[in-house]
């Protein structure tokens, strides 16, 4: 298989991680016989400071273009004080809607040896899975008129959705569920919001569609409560805009630390933008202390939603997974025993795991 990727590593750790991740995706070529070529394109800070601009159309061009693109962070005191339509996070608002990525998905996994630095009791969060789906491109955020009116007494927003729109998210929510634990459950607040019945009407169509999957429906606000009293109890959660803006950062600090949360965010036709859930962490910058596995996994789900290689993601996940259960971490883990090590450490860690799992898993195949 032949693929482009686009990479943006942006500010601050963005450059540390992104070489991580390129160094496992170029072991994953060499084990699996495939060829992906790369091309660095500037976004964010760094942008501004080299092109005026934290989304320069050069950076556009190519990512629209390839077959992916991997993002590292954005961001960093150096440009808080730039207008608001400079500041480094318009680069990320803006290729998301240059690129029409409309489903993020968002995974949360509990890791046995990190149990201890969640926030919450170790045997609420043990076992805790669930991939929340989150439509990107609507909504609140999006509708219009947006504005203050009356001199500024009054102000209005608009939460607009059309059916379409409803209607792919939960399409894609579906086909996520199929390739999990098929338990759908779909948040919305249909006692008060007229947006919000037309979704549970659109689920309950689509469901018909699905007939193996289990479907729910959960107010929000239950849903928040649940996530933190019961998140074992969740599989694939489909939300609009906000909820799914508000859901998914309360989900991100089930697993104690932000350095494991990757994430995608996707269109229609399976080109997708995937990052890390963690900024840009400017204060350790350089410094070969940056956890690299949120933009490991993140290149893991480009492998398995853009380019159908559900294998070599599934082999980089558990990679991962063995390296933290045998005690090596990075300084953010804080883990209470094993021993801690830097990004390049935890990268080469990975793609000699790679390599070893690869060899083994095609001695067994000579062998069945």
């Amino acid at each position: 298989m032949k693929k482009h990727i686009v990479l943006l590593p942006g500010d601050g750790i963005g450059t540390e991680v992104m070489e991580a991740a390129k160094e496992v995706l170029t072991t994953i070529a060499d084990e699996f016989n495939h060829s992906f070529s790369y091309e660095v394109h500037d976004i964010g800070g760094v942008a501004i400071d080299f092109h005026g601009t934290p989304l320069p159309k050069q950076t556009v061009e190519a990512c629209n273009n390839a077959d992916a693109v991997l993002l590292g962070a954005v961001g960093g005191p150096k440009w808080d004080q730039l207008p608001s339509h400079l500041r480094p996070e318009k680069g990320l608002l803006g290729i998301r809607k240059a690129l029409d990525l409309f489903a993020n998905l968002r995974p949360v996994k509990s890791f046995d040896h990190l149990l201890h630095a969640s926030p919450l009791k170790e045997e609420l969060v043990k076992g805790s899975d669930l991939l929340i789906v989150r439509e990107l491109t609507g909504g609140l955020y999006f509708g219009t008129p947006s504005e203050r009116q009356q001199n500024g007494q009054s102000v209005v927003d608009t939460l607009f959705y059309t059916r379409q729109e409803i209607e792919r998210i939960v399409d894609k929510a579906f086909q996520c569920a199929q390739t999990r634990r098929k338990h759908l459950t779909s948040v919305d607040k249909a006692n008060v919001l007229e947006s919000s019945k037309l979704w549970r009407e659109i689920v309950e169509e689509k469901k018909q569609q699905y007939p193996e999957v289990t479907v729910e429906h959960l107010l929000v606000d239950a849903a928040a409560m649940k996530l933190i009293t019961n998140p074992t109890q969740f599989d694939v959660i489909v939300t609009e805009n906000m909820f799914g803006d508000i859901l998914s950062d309360e989900a991100s600090v089930l697993t104690g630390s932000l350095g494991m949360l990757p994430s995608a965010s996707l269109r229609e036709d399976g080109v997708g933008l995937y990052e890390p859930v963690h900024g840009s962490a400017p204060d350790i910058a350089g410094q070969g202390k940056a956890n690299p596995i949120a933009m490991i996994l993140s290149s893991a789900m480009m492998l398995r939603h853009s380019f159908g290689l559900d294998e070599e993601a599934r082999l980089i996940e558990e990679t991962v997974e063995s390296i933290l259960n045998a005690g090596f971490h990075t300084a953010d883990l804080n883990m209470k025993s094993g021993q801690q090590i830097g990004t390049v450490e935890m990268t080469q860690l990975i793609v000699e795991s790679i390599k070893t799992r690869s060899a083994a898993n095609c001695i067994m195949s000579c062998y069945a």
